[in-house]
């Protein structure tokens, strides 16, 4: 028995073997026990750091002094980075939902299209407004946009949804302020500029792949009519009736239906100028710290300013600010409305940051106990490149147990040793931050919450949905992570 324990704990195939079996305990927690992921993630930590012999005082600490601990380092440490970050990409997704913004964007890429090109609009809007809020909250407010056009164009629901889908599922995987990206940035100590940068150039072509041109490909092919239902306005008309005063519209469908030509009798919507300055604002400042770090002196004065304004947590700072601002106070707005509307927003992201943390503790444990530099040597000699290994684990625990989180943050500990410290440059782990990101949204199926949203919002069988929006999500991991590995092994 202590032959194989010591086995277990000194070797490399043991420590392999420890590994694979916390992975499994980690899926069969989460899969078959349904067991919350913080909670399975917590206790799988726990129980592979005393299964690997860690002392209990590294794992938990003493009663005296804890902050040392991995428990505590592997959660302080990610949520120290990722919890401002996330939760200020949150208010700022709620104060642009909230004026409008995306019924302004719909209307003015609708103008630019046309009918024809709508689909492409559609995918458009995704992407954009997709930067700014997480993929559930954008599927919530685009849907009604979506049956608007497609009522309109008198085509598949399918043609115009997919092009929308692939937009949102796009910048939820490889952009900040999402968390999945985030976390890696805290993970592998690549900064965010980096992945934004590279993020933008693996996950378009796959978004043109998987949105466009896929989903031009099936939605001529997958039928699907919008219920009158999901259309019903609060006076009783349908979409396409216009009434003499335009009101805000609900609907008893899945969602509000939304015509984007139609305006508040009360209120002037946003400029699409002003929505997409707000959404850029982050996004421009975080990039120029990043090239201001490549391109001006360590003594610079201009870099220490680039370097403040350019820190993700001050950028979306000021971009929420100024939100506030021009769609909030200028607009009738007072702040305890704000206030009220940061605190709902903010109030589903606690357990996404607790899985998160846990995730990282994960991690921390597999680097501790010395699995991560087993993996590397097994790898290294079986001649296995790093990134395509991250794509392969994160692929695993994508399909076996649904979240894309859950896989993202996962993957992340378990590779994490395999990169630091082996001279890889920012933007080659930025890329293999990409491979990771890719992995954890292909093959979505019925274990994963996602894909019950879209078939409810878009009224799909699971067959259909299987058929649209499974392939679609393979579609965008497989090209994003192509182009990904073809740079890597440019750079590399």
């Amino acid at each position: 028995m202590t032959a194989a324990v010591d086995w277990l704990r000194t070797t490399t195939p043991g420590l392999l073997v420890l590994c694979g079996l916390a992975i499994a305990v980690l899926l069969f927690a989460i899969i078959k026990v349904k067991l919350e992921p913080f909670i399975a993630l917590l206790l799988t930590g726990l129980g592979l750091a005393l299964a690997a012999g860690l002392p209990v005082s590294k794992i938990v600490g003493t009663a005296i002094k804890a902050g040392d601990s991995l428990l505590e380092t592997g959660f302080g440490g990610i949520l120290g980075h990722i919890a401002v970050i996330i939760g200020l990409g949150t208010v700022l997704g709620a104060i642009l939902e909230q004026s409008g913004g995306a019924d302004v964007l719909t209307g003015r890429l609708l103008k630019i299209f046309g009918e024809r090109g709508a689909p492409v609009a559609m995918g458009l809007l995704g992407l954009i407004f997709g930067i700014p809020v997480f993929f559930d909250i954008g599927i919530f407010v685009l849907a009604p946009l979506i049956y608007v056009a497609a009522k309109r164009g008198g085509r598949s629901l399918v043609l115009y949804a997919m092009p929308m889908l692939a937009g949102l599922s796009m910048t939820h995987a490889f952009l900040p302020p999402h968390p999945g990206p985030v976390a890696l940035g805290g993970l592998l100590g690549v900064s965010l500029g980096w992945l934004i940068l590279m993020g933008f150039i693996c996950g378009i072509p796959g978004f043109i792949a998987a949105g466009l041109v896929w989903g031009s490909y099936i939605g001529k092919r997958v039928i699907v009519e919008v219920p009158d239902e999901f259309l019903v306005r609060a006076d009783g008309s349908r979409s396409g009736e216009h009434t003499a005063e335009p009101t805000a519209k609900t609907g008893d469908g899945p969602g509000t239906a939304t015509d984007p030509d139609s305006v508040t009798a009360t209120q002037r919507p946003p400029s699409v100028g002003l929505i997409g300055g707000i959404i850029a604002i982050p996004l421009i400042l975080i990039l120029g710290a990043t090239f201001g770090t490549q391109l001006l002196d360590q003594d610079s004065q201009l870099l220490q300013v680039l370097t403040f304004l350019g820190t993700p947590a001050v950028a979306l700072l000021i971009a929420v600010l100024i939100a506030f601002y021009v769609l909030g106070v200028r607009r009738g707005s007072s702040v305890q409305e704000l206030s009220t509307l940061t605190a709902e927003s903010l109030r589903p992201v606690g357990m996404l940051l607790l899985v998160v943390g846990a995730g990282a503790f994960f991690g921390k444990v597999i680097s501790a106990t010395g699995i991560g530099t087993a993996l590397a040597d097994t790898m290294s000699a079986a001649g296995l490149p790093v990134i395509v290994l991250a794509y392969i684990i994160s692929c695993g625990l994508r399909i076996a147990q649904g979240s894309a989180t859950v896989a993202i943050v996962t993957t992340g500990g378990i590779v994490a040793p395999l990169v630091t410290g082996h001279g890889y440059s920012q933007m080659s782990i930025a890329l293999i931050a990409m491979a990771i990101a890719a992995g954890s949204i292909i093959l979505s199926h019925v274990n994963d919450g996602g894909f019950w949203i879209i078939a409810k919002y878009f009224n799909l069988t699971v067959k259909q949905t299987l058929q649209t929006w499974t392939v679609l999500e393979t579609i965008l991991s497989v090209v994003s992570f192509a182009v990904a590995a073809v740079l890597f092994a440019i750079v590399s």
